[in-house]
Parts: structure tokens; C-alpha cells; sequence
């Protein structure tokens, strides 16, 4: 009878310490996470999540910036951590559309993060496809709901102002930097 108390004190301490551990990670990221933002955050609800931090909401109305309403999330130190994307313009309604992560202390449990190279990527989440653009190749990670750019410069001159060669993982060096990194969702409503 004792040993199956102290058994169930033993399994209470254990899962408390994980549920905890991962509560106290704000910086963990993963297909349908983002440090405290999920699919289902609502745009109204960000204020409230990060109340601690700077929140600046960029509306650009240019035709050369686009018509966005980003929101940026930097920390009380004034570091930048994340650009939001909302699903609309209505912030009542919007939910989280698409965010890129700016700050390096946001890795996955596998460690991936913004400082991660095309090796590391490769090697843990399969490549769904990648993209030529004008001056990136877009590496889409779909098992992270998340998309990875590439600066050409890392690779071969006959890729680097071409869009209409097809860029296989094989061309791009291991050693190529993350240029941009963003997960994607299908906002929930």
C-alpha cells in the first residue's frame, strides 16, 4: 500500500515537472505552436498574451509594401521576436495566419531555429518542395506547417537569376543559411 502511494507521488511529480517545463518554454515552436500562439489565437487575444512585450501593429497601404496589417512582437528588452500575419483586416474577427519568427531563441524540440543551416532542416523534417523565386528558393516543411527561404547566393551561378530551373534539395549546401522563417496556418474560426 505504501509503494503505491509513493508510486502515484512519484508519477504526480514527474508529469507536473513536464507540463511545467513545457509552460516555462515561451520560445518552443512547432506545427500548430508558437511559443504561446496557436491556430487558434485569435488576433484580439495577442495583447493579452503578450502584455509583458512591445506590440506594433504596421499597416501598409503602399502598393510597393503591400496591403498588410503585420503585427510585430518585440520583448521587454526591445528585441525583436516575431512578425504576425493576420487572416483579415477585420482585428475582431482575424485569426494568426502566418507568422515569422525572428528571434533565434525560437526552436523547435528538435532544435531547429532561424540560426539553423539547409543540413540541419534536411536532416530532421522531409522537404516537402522547394520554389525558385527571383532572388530565394522556398524550402517547404509541411510536417511544420512552415516554410524556410534560402538566399540564392549560397547557390550554383546558373540558379541565381533564373526562376525557371527546378532547385533539388542536392543543389542547395548544407551550409546554407535560414534567410527567412515562417509557419503558416490555416486560420481557425
Amino acid at each position: 500500500m505504501l509503494s503505491t502511494r509513493i508510486l502515484i507521488l512519484i508519477s504526480c511529480i514527474f508529469l507536473w515537472g513536464c507540463s511545467s517545463s513545457e509552460q516555462t518554454n515561451p520560445f518552443n515552436f512547432g506545427k500548430n505552436k508558437v511559443g504561446k500562439l496557436t491556430p487558434q489565437t485569435s488576433i484580439s487575444a495577442i495583447d493579452s498574451l503578450y502584455k509583458n512585450d512591445s506590440i506594433v501593429n504596421r499597416n501598409h497601404t503602399n502598393a510597393l509594401l503591400s496591403n498588410t496589417n503585420e503585427i510585430e512582437i518585440y520583448d521587454s528588452s526591445g528585441k525583436k521576436l516575431l512578425i504576425i500575419e493576420p487572416s483579415t483586416d477585420d482585428t475582431n474577427s482575424a485569426m494568426i495566419k502566418s507568422i515569422q519568427i525572428i528571434d533565434p531563441r525560437y526552436s523547435t524540440e528538435e532544435g531547429i531555429s532561424i540560426n539553423s543551416t539547409f543540413k540541419d532542416v534536411r536532416e530532421t523534417f522531409p522537404i516537402s518542395k522547394i520554389n525558385n523565386t527571383l532572388s530565394t528558393a522556398v524550402v517547404f516543411v509541411d510536417s511544420l506547417n512552415a516554410y524556410i527561404t534560402i538566399d540564392k547566393k549560397f547557390l550554383p551561378t546558373n540558379y541565381k537569376n533564373n526562376t525557371d530551373i527546378k532547385i533539388e534539395a542536392n543543389v542547395i549546401p548544407d551550409s546554407a543559411t535560414i534567410k527567412h522563417f515562417w509557419i503558416q496556418w490555416n486560420p481557425v474560426k
